[in-house]
């Protein structure tokens, strides 16, 4: 059984190594925009009789393996791993938003620093639009309409892998790295002009000695 979602995740289930390569192998006509590193995660699945469905360690324990309940899990573990991406996408970018921060503390910004800046507020605002609307990380998967009675189990769910504690923490990344942009970006913008008013100060300054010069001439 294979779940794929539209925002690049695919969920596997009871395929051999060898399987699961040549199934991806035989989708690469079909990808768009693939990102450098793949992320995966990787979940035991047992069938219990005595009722208790959850994941711990690595274990998740299920009643039956039927479609509703496997969708449910793919849901979830496609979150838990576009999550896993994002953490080490933001991570990344709050290595690279320290010179700039660095430079706000040192008033060391010029215009050179604006194309970057630009750079790193639209990276920011195509992550938030893909988790809030393409993943909808926070939201409650279709699945539920139609099956109130994996509530429970999505509730299980959604604390082993802390989706939601996961999601704050990147948007509160988020926010910190577009404020910390937005900063720089205001300090250059002052600052060209500030250079703007010196430039038109130096004509006007020009401009008058020209005046007096021609004025001088004509005595």
């Amino acid at each position: 059984c294979a779940v794929l979602f539209r925002y690049g995740v695919i969920v596997l289930f009871g395929l051999q190594p060898l399987e699961e390569a040549n199934f991806i192998k035989g989708l690469e006509s079909f990808l768009h925009q693939r990102f450098e590193k793949m992320e995966s995660e990787t979940v035991e699945l047992r069938i219990t009789e005595s009722g208790g469905e959850g994941a711990n360690n690595g274990i998740l324990m299920l009643r039956d393996t039927a479609v509703p309940r496997l969708q449910l899990v793919a849901e979830m573990l496609s979150k838990s791993v576009v999550l896993a991406h994002y953490e080490s996408t933001v991570a990344a970018a709050f290595d690279s938003i320290d010179p700039f921060a660095r430079g706000l503390k040192n008033q060391n910004f010029s215009q050179r620093h604006h194309k970057p800046l630009l750079q790193y507020v639209g990276d920011t605002l195509l992550i938030q639009h893909r988790m809030v609307g393409r993943v909808e990380v926070t939201e409650k998967p279709d699945v539920l309409w139609d099956h109130p009675e994996l509530n429970r189990l999505f509730q299980r769910l959604e604390d082993e892998y802390e989706i939601v504690e996961r999601h704050n923490s990147i948007e509160h990344k988020l926010s910190l790295i577009a404020r910390t942009v937005e900063t720089a970006l205001d300090v250059v913008e002052t600052n060209r002009s500030n250079r703007l008013e010196w430039y038109i100060i130096i004509l006007i300054g020009i401009e008058i000695l020209i005046s007096l010069f021609e004025i001088s001439t004509r005595k």
